[in-house]
């Protein structure tokens, strides 16, 4: 059995409200993320400034 199959099955034998407890969580996951990535690409761009600069001309 894959991970998606355990998860959709154990899914439904929650409670509506657990499901929604799980959609909200998955959304956070999502969110934290994406913060993630952005927060690296900050880091990146900082870190090669002067490079993409000069990429730039």
């Amino acid at each position: 059995m894959s991970l998606a199959e355990k998860l959709i099955k154990d899914f439904e034998q929650l409670s509506e409200n657990k499901k929604k407890e799980v959609i909200d969580f998955v959304e956070f996951l999502k969110i934290k993320e994406r913060k993630e990535k952005m927060e690296l690409m900050d880091s990146v761009i900082e870190e090669n400034e002067e490079a993409l600069k000069e990429l730039a001309k």
